[in-house]
């Protein structure tokens, strides 16, 4: 049965017809709420949405950091401008259907970087449970303290955060990635440790702190109300945490705009919720953008520099190819 279940949920057809169904009910939305939509983005000065797009980039930024700091707790250190063109590129492979792309291109561009692919993916199933677990975190803080009706209306979300920070206990994480590596016979040569796991939370936080700002300031304008910065933080973590678990959904496109207007909406007017949440995902989308191409630009030298690293493990890699040990691996990629 949950082979059946994993094959229906994969299926492509099934999953470009819920896309269909949930952008049409999106756009049917949007248009019944039209008039009220054009009220609150004609109240948007340029500053606030400037202002607004340099929080999303911060934020994506530290979610960077965050990624960067556990891969380097896993024994593969990389500089700033390679961790960048790495995380920023394969990042606009979320918006493709599906969750896979966005994960294939990050284990791809890392590889050429000399950084094994099991230790890609352990950094990508570590950061992903990182940036899920810390932003419902935020909402189950956030959300009681400016609305408690929305807060009770998702616990079931919710309650997943006591389960993905067990999940995350560097000992516990550990058995998991062996377990899941124990086909290929090839375990992960360190596992997460707690000071590795501190720094990317820390990083992590800070991004979420950034991506809530990027929706306050566009509440803010649009409502002239500057008290919903809780609100605004805790319903935007809440809506991108779930849009990830939806993965369905690129990029969350839809079921975040749903659940981030509900949220909103329990103090605003839903027009103005409705623009809120358009802006945000325009605002999101050109934020991603900017940063694959700041990826790029940072990134091109870091191709040369490590390309002689070609795993950073001992024994023989996936491939077939010579390891060197991780000492002199480590060495060379902080170079």
């Amino acid at each position: 049965m949950l082979s059946r279940a994993t094959r229906v949920a994969g299926n492509p057809w099934l999953r470009a017809g819920l896309l269909v169904i949930v952008l049409a009910l999106c756009g049917y939305g949007l248009y019944s709420e039209w008039p009220q939509v054009m009220v609150g983005l004609a109240r948007l000065h340029w500053y606030s949405v400037s202002a607004s797009l340099t929080a999303a980039v911060a934020g994506s930024a530290c979610m960077m950091l965050a990624w960067r700091a556990i891969l380097a707790d896993l024994g593969s250190p990389l500089r700033l401008a390679a961790a960048a063109r790495i995380s920023f590129v394969s990042a606009l492979g979320k918006y493709l259907p599906g969750a896979v792309w966005a994960f294939a291109a990050q284990l791809e561009l890392a590889h050429e970087l000399g950084v094994p692919r099991r230790r890609s993916a352990a950094s990508f199933a570590v950061s992903l449970a990182l940036l899920v677990g810390a932003g419902l975190g935020v909402a189950a803080i956030a959300l009681p303290l400016a609305a408690p009706g929305t807060a009770r209306s998702y616990w079931w979300v919710l309650a997943a955060v006591p389960l993905i920070a067990a999940v995350l206990c560097p000992p516990v994480f550990g058995r998991i990635m062996d377990r899941a590596l124990v086909v290929a016979r090839q375990p992960l040569e360190h596992r997460p440790s707690w000071h590795g796991l501190g720094r990317a939370l820390a990083w992590t936080i800070a991004g979420w702190v950034l991506l809530g700002i990027q929706v306050w300031l566009l509440v803010s304008d649009m409502s002239g109300q500057h008290r919903y910065l809780l609100l605004a933080g805790g319903g935007y973590a809440l809506a991108f945490s779930a849009g990830l678990l939806l993965v369905v959904f690129p990029g969350g496109i839809g079921a975040r705009e749903v659940i981030l207007i509900a949220v909103l909406s329990s103090v605003l007017p839903h027009g103005t919720a409705v623009a809120v949440a358009l802006m945000a995902r325009v605002i999101t989308t050109v934020a991603d953008l900017a940063c694959a191409g700041l990826g790029l630009t940072l990134g091109r030298g870091a191709r040369g520099t490590v390309a002689a690293t070609a795993v950073a493990t001992t024994g023989a890699g996936p491939q077939g190819s010579v390891a060197l040990p991780s000492e002199l691996t480590s060495g060379a990629l902080r170079q």
